[in-house]
């Protein structure tokens, strides 16, 4: 293969990464409309749904855990395709399921699915990245808020006048439609690296894991804002409800555009730099959010640490799937488990010393956790690219 045609095969790899990153967040804000109507359908309480959601999260940690080994053995390309178009499926059996055994089985698959396909797309990025010789994961995750809005946007108004039978079946024949038609473009790593393991074992190398401690640190935040932003404006601030919603919307609003911008910024700086300027930005919005006396200042911090977090979590990645003396589907595997904790475990821990303490003192201590992550952006220095190695391969 020439040059020119490895690397137009390269660019044409990023798009299809890049369906894949879409897909993943749209199914996933899909289902946010769908729960209320969960809810009613199988006539459950809170707590009950609480318990489904938390399957959720469990299939799709279990799952991270175990796809690092297959990619090792299959290769990322293979994976994100198995994965991809299972997950596709995966909204429509839980809206089919009929009664609550049923809906907590679809819960964990539809967890695992997701979770899987999350690990495999992000080690393709990362295969992506190595033959550009430049950063693509934090656009990478651009697209996935953006099929995360898309999803969360259109899914009320389809449920509200379809259904929830017809929402599910649009969102899968949308969803699958997107992940056949980018399958045929996704690269693949080179043969020695995707089939050095075939015995699932955690790595030795405890960079990884301190890797993916930098990742938990950066998602606690970005999962509590998600989770209890607007309640702290509500109760704590006293804005309406309709300000209450603005928080996370304009923390999220400014993290998408930055993720579009921060693969520019990281190749002009370096991941090290970026990281460590991302994770102060932070910093300083929610501590600025846990100390506000107003509810505006207050999402105007919660944007201003949107700004901030949005490039830290796919630095966070890269590095965790660039670590030397292991296949970037391990090393993904351990930082994408970790780091997920952050938004699928922490947030339940957030809300029981919340109703302690209140929200204020929690994100405050929260800025102490980004301000821990500048302390150990070095570790990231793995995520940069030269191009030598990039032509070499």
């Amino acid at each position: 293969m020439t040059e020119a045609s490895s690397v137009a095969s390269a660019v044409r790899g990023r798009w299809a990464v890049a369906t894949m990153f879409f897909v993943n967040g749209f199914l996933t804000g899909s289902w946010a409309p769908q729960i209320p109507v969960f809810l009613i359908r199988l006539d459950i309480s809170k707590f009950t749904l609480g318990l489904l959601i938390l399957l959720f999260g469990l299939g799709a940690v279990v799952a991270m855990t175990w796809c690092g080994h297959l990619i090792s053995r299959y290769g990322s390309r293979s994976v994100v395709r198995w994965f991809g178009v299972a997950a596709a499926f995966g909204l429509l059996l839980v809206a089919l399921a009929p009664n609550v055994p049923v809906a907590a089985v679809t819960m964990i698959l539809f967890g695992g699915l997701i979770g899987g396909m999350d690990v495999a797309m992000n080690a393709n990025a990362v295969a992506v990245e190595r033959k550009l010789s430049r950063a693509i994961m934090s656009s990478s995750h651009g697209f996935w808020s953006l099929g995360g809005f898309a999803g969360g946007a259109l899914g009320g108004l389809a449920i509200q006048n379809f259904g929830h039978l017809a929402h599910a079946a649009a969102v899968t024949l949308v969803a699958f439609a997107a992940v056949m038609l980018a399958l045929r473009n996704l690269v693949a790593e080179p043969r020695s690296v995707a089939s050095v393991h075939h015995h699932f074992t955690l790595p030795r190398n405890p960079v990884i894991y301190l890797i993916g401690l930098m990742a938990l640190f950066s998602m606690i935040p970005e999962g509590a804002v998600l989770d209890w932003a607007a309640l702290y404006l509500q109760q704590e601030l006293g804005a309406d409800l309709a300000t209450a919603g603005l928080a996370f919307a304009a923390f999220s609003g400014v993290m998408a555009f930055m993720r579009f911008a921060g693969d520019a910024v990281r190749n002009r700086f370096g991941a090290v730099t970026t990281l460590r300027v991302s994770s102060l930005v932070a910093a300083a919005g929610m501590l600025v959010a846990g100390l506000s006396p107003s509810p505006w200042l207050a999402i105007a911090a919660f944007a201003f640490c949107g700004f901030g977090i949005a490039n830290m979590v796919p630095i966070a990645f890269s590095a965790g799937g660039n670590q030397e003396g292991m296949s970037s589907g391990t090393g993904m595997s351990v930082v994408t488990t970790m780091g997920y904790c952050g938004i699928l475990v922490a947030p339940s821990a957030v809300g029981f010393v919340a109703e302690r303490t209140g929200f204020g003192p929690i994100f405050i201590t929260l800025s102490g956790l980004l301000v821990v992550v500048c302390l150990m952006s070095g570790l990231a220095r793995r995520a940069d690219f030269q191009p030598a190695p990039a032509a070499a391969e």
